[in-house]
């Protein structure tokens, strides 16, 4: 029976958010970042196992963060960039994932992922796709910028959508687009897949996934759970 298994690169040091501790540790409504995302998937029978892929020389790591937790357990083998994560993450798996397992990558920095957008898509990807991620379709007219930061261009926005994790592929095909393309650096896993002359279904993410990338994001998304949160008591 096909499984489903979560990889969290999670050894980026988040340096745009300029904290004392990498972000994925800050807190964020009484726990720390990354653990929102690990409660989500404890809790979600689909989901069979779940990876956190940290830096060897993390000394921010605790294992009280996983305290409680029944099917996460640690990498200590990332890598210089997520696309290096990944991939040695799903080399230490192998023993533990079948290779027509799926994998479900997501961002540490994403805590508003809930279970109804993971259901969304399981269930939209079947046995015949790549594979697919969650994406929201852009709202915004895009400009491009020229040399001093004047309007060089309107960039039409139909079709455009913003990517998002989890981002899920069969372990195997996932492991030799990244083996073959790790060196181009790709971005996320649906660009190297691309590069790998696939194409990924596009799924509906949600606002509340968004990644916590600046200091300014930290309090949008714990408004954005608190709102959620808050709908879900009153019905």
């Amino acid at each position: 029976m096909t499984q489903y298994h979560v990889l969290i690169p999670s050894a980026g040091s988040g340096s745009r958010m300029q904290s004392a501790a990498p972000k994925q540790y800050l807190p964020l409504n009484g726990k720390p970042i990354l653990r929102h995302a690990i409660d989500t998937f404890e809790a979600m029978p689909e989901i069979s196992q779940v990876f956190i892929v940290i830096a060897p020389e993390d000394a921010y790591w605790s294992d009280t963060l996983l305290q409680g937790c029944h099917k996460t357990q640690v990498l200590s083998c990332g890598g210089d960039s997520r696309a290096a994560s990944v991939y040695q993450g799903l080399q230490a798996m192998v023993s533990h994932v079948d290779q027509d397992d799926w994998v479900l990558v997501h961002d540490a920095a994403r805590p508003g992922l809930d279970a109804g957008m993971v259901q969304r898509l399981i269930a939209a990807i079947s046995s015949t796709d790549v594979g697919g991620l969650l994406a929201l379709p852009l709202a915004d007219t895009l400009k491009r910028a020229d040399a001093i930061q004047q309007v060089a261009e309107t960039i039409p926005r139909e079709a455009l959508w913003q990517a998002q994790t989890p981002q899920m592929f069969k372990a195997g095909m996932l492991q030799r687009a990244l083996a073959t393309h790790l060196q181009r650096q790709p971005t996320d896993e649906a660009q190297a897949m691309e590069w790998a002359g696939y194409a990924p279904k596009l799924v509906l993410g949600d606002l509340k996934n968004l990644k916590i990338t600046y200091p300014h994001d930290v309090a949008v998304v714990a408004a954005l759970m608190r709102a959620t949160q808050s709908e879900q008591d009153a019905e």
